[in-house]
């Protein structure tokens, strides 16, 4: 089969399957959401009430879509089994092996290109993917031991050491694979915790109640709480997750030498963000959580901040000339002739009509380089990636030169437009 055709239907897969995850991530995230709203938002029922007598800990009022609602939590459980009884798993489940087929698709498929960077560490294919698959069993097994340790008991602690654990994850990753590679794989690790938490202690949690009610037991209140825990946890990891899914997208983060730490700086955000809004649940406003999470943005979007890339710089090479004495080379010029001659060979393999980099059937983002207009259209784009970041090409496939990238420079600020 012609390799266009297979890149152009692994195109088509990846975008299949890239819906169904954000589709089944909504509704995992949004019962997310919604039940941690709801048990901060409860309220314990008068003391003699008859749903007190039931057992009801909690309940509150709600009007939506032209209809009012009014939920019940029993403190353990009802006093008889329902007869029909709603569960939340599938929307999890899916998820994560949606998300499990996106890496294999994206990245795993073409390893080469969007997993290895030899600049960072010369690894073969089954190594990047073996680094890859190894961080979401070893990401499980430890969270899942500290949370079953001592520490479990003492959620603050926990949590500071779940982020540094977290945190020395990326930065290995870092070391090991490309930028993006490292950022979506932290993101894999912590999305592996998530479902681990449904597969392995919330649900089978639940279905310990269950069971005790079917034969008429007291259900032990240990598996509720454990459940809780864990649900909550997720809840915690949804931002760093969700900003994780988007940031393939800005090479400004993953990119940077120092990559690590800006995803260890904005994963606070995220969790302080949602700190924030959790104690608003519960009727306590502190302010501080968002605007420390806001800074703490801020902060990055200031280091990392763009530089100028000063221009080339003409090149002396000595050659031994007829008489013995040393001659000048002038520098390569940077007239548009030439860049569009570097952009082609380095750039336009990916973004063009018709890609003849291996593993891709489109240009990606729609970006195509291969005439003088379409280069001057994006010499933004491409003075921010190949030069500024040097995010582009990925993993150097081109081999791009860095007195290349200096040229395209000095073009750029010389006035490309």
């Amino acid at each position: 089969m012609d390799a266009l055709l297979v890149s152009y239907g692994v195109e088509w897969l990846n975008l299949l399957v890239r819906w169904l995850h954000l589709i089944t991530g909504i509704a995992w995230i949004g019962a997310s959401f919604y039940f941690v709203w709801l048990d901060n938002s409860i309220r314990p029922p008068k003391a003699g009430s008859d749903l007190a007598k039931k057992g009801v800990s909690g309940e509150l009022w709600a009007v939506h879509g032209g209809g009012f609602y009014n939920p019940q939590k029993y403190l353990v459980a009802p006093a008889e089994l329902p007869e029909e009884l709603h569960w939340f798993k599938w929307e999890a489940y899916a998820t994560w092996l949606s998300g499990f087929a996106m890496l294999f698709i994206v990245y795993y498929f073409n390893a080469s290109a969007m997993m290895i960077n030899k600049d960072v560490a010369d690894l073969s294919t089954w190594q990047a993917i073996g680094v890859g698959l190894g961080t979401l069993v070893i990401g499980w097994t430890v969270y899942d031991l500290l949370c079953r340790s001592p520490l479990g008991k003492r959620e603050g602690l926990l949590g500071i050491v779940m982020y540094l654990f977290i945190v020395a994850a990326a930065y290995v990753l870092s070391h090991l694979l490309s930028g993006r590679a490292a950022y979506i794989h932290v993101g894999a690790m912590i999305g592996t915790m998530m479902v681990g938490n449904v597969l392995m202690v919330i649900i089978p949690g639940q279905r310990k109640l269950v069971e005790a009610m079917r034969v008429g037991k007291s259900p032990d209140p240990i598996y509720g709480k454990k459940a809780k825990q864990r649900s909550v946890h997720n809840n915690y990891f949804t931002l760093p997750v969700l900003f994780i899914m988007i940031s393939n997208h800005y090479g400004m983060t993953y990119s940077h030498p120092y990559n690590w730490l800006i995803l260890a700086a904005i994963i606070a955000a995220g969790a302080l963000i949602r700190h924030f809004f959790n104690l608003r649940h519960a009727g306590r406003v502190s302010f501080g959580y968002p605007i420390a999470g806001v800074a703490l943005l801020l902060a990055v979007a200031i280091a990392i901040a763009p530089r100028p890339v000063p221009p080339v710089a003409p090149v002396a090479k000595a050659e031994a000339a007829v008489a013995g004495a040393p001659a000048a080379v002038a520098a390569p010029s940077a007239d548009m002739a030439h860049i569009q001659e570097i952009i082609g060979q380095r750039c336009a393999t990916c973004h063009s009509a018709q890609p003849t980099q291996p593993g891709f059937a489109t240009a990606p983002a729609g970006v195509m380089l291969q005439t003088a207009d379409q280069i001057r259209q994006h010499a933004d784009k491409v003075y921010q990636q190949a030069v500024q970041l040097k995010a582009m090409p990925l993993a150097n496939l081109t081999h791009i030169t860095d007195e290349e990238r200096a040229l395209i420079g000095t073009w750029y600020t010389s006035g490309a437009k």
